[in-house]
């Protein structure tokens, strides 16, 4: 489980979301996890700017040089918004290419490189930044060119506010230490290499929802009134709880009993609290359900259909 924490940017350094256990590794794979490289990995990027180094005195010479690599083609979630609840750990892949020179071997333990995502004015000053609890497995495909799979792991009670649910963008960072030890208090920084690209895909956060029905009574007389009441909600990530979604245009659908195919009825609001009712004429055995086509920060839902016996 990942603590909800950010790092303060620093000419030019990212934040990164703190972890508390370490994240498991591949054999020929990065020699530290995540959680441990994390501390040499921000004083690297400190190292890169002018006004702030290492708490470590012997961390404060030099600044990592440029690394010839390069990331394309990320995709995150398939190309799908990443829809998360309010206590499940979310798990998405992240796909891409990197491009690199042809004497940087991505399997050397002292190479590390990942895809994570960052909202806020840019990647180098993000306001929140998620990231996968493992390092990449990338694949080589030329002697300068390999395909990597990662994953997003996200914990919304420790990285998420309802702030969050909003596009977020990718951004790629890579470190080789050059037979150097990330966690040693002597790193030569000038024998550092750093690449870091923002703006790689965009992704989008969204907030899961929920969506009730009842049609009662049941069974009901031909003719007589039906009410059909539910209730849209959706998740929290402030309190971590589920609260009504209100004033939102949610469908009444109806299909009858030997048909595949909802029809709408009518379009009605949820109200203060996200509740829903309205009536209908009962006339045919069938189906009720509400459908609600979802928003840039909820997705779309409809509740399963409930059945009246019309007599």
């Amino acid at each position: 489980m990942r603590i909800r924490a950010t790092v303060a940017a620093v000419s030019g350094a990212l934040a990164l979301s703190a972890l508390a256990v370490p994240a498991a590794q591949a054999d020929g794979g990065p020699s530290h996890g995540k959680d441990a490289i994390r501390e040499a990995v921000q004083a690297a990027r400190q190292a890169t700017g002018n006004s702030a180094r290492s708490t470590y005195a012997a961390q404060d010479t030099g600044s990592p040089y440029a690394l010839d690599l390069t990331f394309s083609g990320v995709k995150v979630n398939n190309g799908k918004p990443i829809v998360v609840g309010t206590t499940n750990t979310v798990t998405v892949p992240v796909t891409y290419k990197v491009t690199h020179a042809a004497d940087l071997d991505l399997d050397a333990p002292e190479v590390f490189l990942d895809v994570e995502i960052y909202r806020g004015s840019s990647y180098a000053d993000a306001t929140n930044v998620l990231l996968g609890d493992d390092w990449p497995v990338c694949t080589p495909t030329t002697s300068t060119t390999a395909t990597c799979q990662g994953t997003l792991d996200i914990y919304p009670g420790y990285e998420l506010t309802n702030a969050d649910a909003t596009s977020w963008k990718a951004g790629g960072y890579a470190y080789d230490f050059n037979d150097q030890d990330p966690m040693s208090d002597d790193i030569d920084w000038d024998q550092v290499g750093f690449a870091m690209q923002g703006d790689l895909a965009s992704t989008s956060l969204q907030r899961y929802s929920k969506l009730t029905v009842n049609a009662s009574p049941e069974p009901v007389t031909k003719g007589k009134t039906i009410t059909v009441t539910g209730k849209l909600s959706r998740a929290n990530w402030d309190d971590g709880k589920y609260h009504g979604y209100t004033n939102q245009p949610v469908k009444l659908q109806f299909r009858k009993k030997d048909s595949s195919t909802y029809t709408t009825l009518k379009t009605i609001k949820s109200n203060s609290t996200g509740e829903l009712k309205t009536t209908v004429t009962a006339t045919v055995d069938g189906y009720f359900r509400y459908s609600f086509a979802g928003t840039s920060t909820t997705p779309a839902v409809s509740a399963a259909g409930d059945f009246v016996d019309v007599r």
